[in-house]
């Protein structure tokens, strides 16, 4: 009689078990409550971009396209880049991607050995240390200033080691909502500048900025764009999150060794989906206009919230919000930030994300974060129902 067994393993991720987003999201439709935790939007994508791709598909743009991306992806890219940063680059400097999380992990296999040490800036977005420990590297772990979110160079200072193989940063910053100064760039240009670091720049929510800033790109900074992996995304871009499209740009050299990587791991990118963006990007006004559109969602929300005891938070980039529960009226605000959004999903409809859960260490500032990349209609549903508190 055949014995059935299945081997014990190791994991390489002990650690990680069902990310946050999918536990509030989970709870969220038990309860029928509104989803605003997991960032994505619930309104479809620009109509235009949906008949590019139809079309690509009925025009036969069905089989592999080339490993690194197809050619007027890539010439689209790099337009657009040179239009915005000022930063002129090659099709040898860009490939297209199976979203930033693919290409945040590519990135990490190409340059990270066993036992070099990453620089992680927390709260950080949760896919950041464990691309790191699959690599076998290390997450150094430096906070920004709680409150403000801003970047402790000191502290970023300290934490460089003979060992230091590479910093992660985000602007817009996930899950805060706050940018990188021009002081900031040219602190973090300084720091690196005497040494051997890559800087691995996640710039997804480059075109939500808010207040009439622009998104100060590593690809601005020569200094930074010459080290630099400078990582966005279709999907947030465009609202079709679900497409899992991106891109990445790096020097040459630096380049060179991701698709060395990217080859291997996921080869090249569904083809139609790459034809009918390369054919959208000539309609310029579907990213141009997109800081306009999500202020105006952004403003809508905190007028609402501003009318409960929630306190705002700055929110700079991003489509998010997030809030201080302290000051709040109910007995609930006691609770720690993950139980406080358990009982606001359950009991006020609502669901959120802690802070918290963007630590390592759990650390609690009672904050949480709101996701207003939504239809109206969905956001006036939740503000009625957050009005109570």
């Amino acid at each position: 009689m055949t014995v059935l067994h299945t081997p014990l393993l190791n994991s390489k991720l002990p650690h990680v078990g069902t990310t946050i987003f999918s536990v509030m999201s989970v709870l969220a439709a038990k309860h029928n409550a509104v989803n605003l935790g997991q960032g994505f939007p619930d309104f479809e994508g620009d109509i235009r971009l949906h008949q590019a791709v139809a079309d690509a598909m009925f025009n036969g743009h069905n089989q592999y396209p080339p490993m690194a991306g197809l050619p007027s992806l890539i010439s689209a890219v790099a337009d657009k880049i040179g239009m915005l940063y000022g930063h002129q680059t090659d099709a040898q400097a860009i490939t297209v991607t199976a979203g930033a999380t693919q290409a945040l992990l590519t990135a990490m296999l190409a340059i990270v050995k066993n036992d070099d040490e990453v620089i992680v800036l927390e709260p950080c977005y949760d896919c950041y240390i464990p691309a790191i420990e699959l690599c076998g590297g290390v997450a150094v772990r430096v906070a920004l200033t709680p409150g403000s979110m801003t970047p402790d160079f000191a502290q970023i200072a300290a934490a460089i080691t003979p060992k230091t193989r590479a910093i992660l940063i985000n602007s817009p910053h996930n899950p805060s909502g706050t940018i990188w100064s021009e002081a900031d760039m040219l602190a973090l240009q300084d720091l690196l500048e005497p040494t051997n670091i890559v800087l691995i720049s996640d710039e997804v929510y480059e075109h939500m900025v808010f207040d009439g800033n622009v998104h100060l790109s590593a690809l601005r900074y020569p200094a930074l764009a010459a080290r630099a992996f400078v990582i966005s995304s279709f999907g947030k871009t465009y609202h079709v999150t679900g497409w899992k499209v991106g891109y990445v740009v790096a020097p040459p050299s630096l380049m060179a060794e991701f698709r060395k990587v990217h080859q291997f791991n996921v080869f090249t990118v569904n083809t139609p989906m790459q034809q009918g963006l390369a054919d959208f990007m000539q309609h310029r006004d579907a990213y141009l206009k997109l800081p306009a559109f999500y202020q105006t969602k952004r403003d809508k929300f905190r007028a609402g919230l501003a009318k409960t005891n929630f306190k705002l938070a700055p929110c700079s980039g991003t489509y998010f919000q997030c809030v201080d529960i302290d000051d709040l009226t109910v007995p609930e605000r006691n609770l720690s930030e993950a139980d406080f959004c358990t009982w606001l999903t359950t009991e006020i409809g609502v669901a959120a994300v802690p802070l918290s859960a963007f630590y390592g260490n759990g650390f609690d500032q009672r904050r949480i974060r709101f996701c207003f990349a939504k239809q109206d209609a969905t956001l006036d549903l939740a503000l009625a129902r957050l009005a109570q508190l």
